[in-house]
């Protein structure tokens, strides 16, 4: 596994360029119900989140993923640290993916994205998608409906969530270093107890 560094690496503005179509009106469920729920089969053992917590989590799936089977096609632990081959990863990937870190202070956090992460010139995604921490309690924070900045990457940066030059979730080139802040796009608290962090694990799991 590579080691973190302690080089920092700074964010480029991602917010030059917006997302081109009227947001998808999304409802959000503030207590998702448990009926006919079908609990996640993992392909592998996640490094991260345990059985408590996946099921904690897949509760606020949207009704089309519930019950499809979680496939680990990234991690940094057997895939190293790159924002690249996570990228590689998902190629030609069409389905829904979570997003899960666990840092250096060892909080556990991510994002849902209503599609594949790849690298785009402009935000894309929908109102499906949200961000999650677990403080330990489970916190999620869904679309506002304030802005579409879902989520923009490139080689060197992925961010997810924005408005006012915040990021709710942005992660460096090398997935060392990221940042957490309160955003319009899900006004969601700081995912980490640092506003800068160091990753110690991150994961990708696709919902299909």
């Amino acid at each position: 596994m590579k080691t973190p560094c302690c080089r920092y690496t700074r964010l480029p503005n991602l917010l030059e360029e917006t997302f081109p179509l009227e947001p998808e009106v999304v409802h959000e469920q503030e207590n998702p119900c448990t009926e006919d729920f079908h609990e996640p089969v993992l392909n592998e053992k996640s490094n991260i989140v345990h059985l408590e917590e996946i099921q904690k989590l897949a509760l606020h799936f949207p009704l089309r993923v519930i019950g499809h089977p979680w496939n680990l096609i990234y991690c940094t632990a057997r895939d190293g640290f790159s924002l690249k081959t996570m990228y590689r990863s998902m190629t030609d990937l069409v389905c829904p993916v979570l997003l899960v870190i666990r840092d250096t202070d060892g909080q556990i956090f991510g994002a849902f994205s209503s599609t594949a992460i790849h690298v785009s010139s402009c935000f894309y995604g929908n109102g499906e998608m949200f961000l999650f921490s677990f403080t330990p309690q489970l916190k999620v924070f869904k679309w506002t409906g304030k802005n579409t900045f879902f989520m923009k990457g490139d080689a060197d940066s992925l961010a997810i969530g924005g408005g006012s030059g915040k990021f709710g979730l942005w992660l460096d080139g090398d997935l060392n270093h990221g940042g957490s802040h309160p955003c319009e796009t899900f006004n969601n608290e700081a995912l980490s107890p640092r506003e800068e962090f160091l990753i110690q694990d991150l994961e990708v799991w696709a919902l299909a």
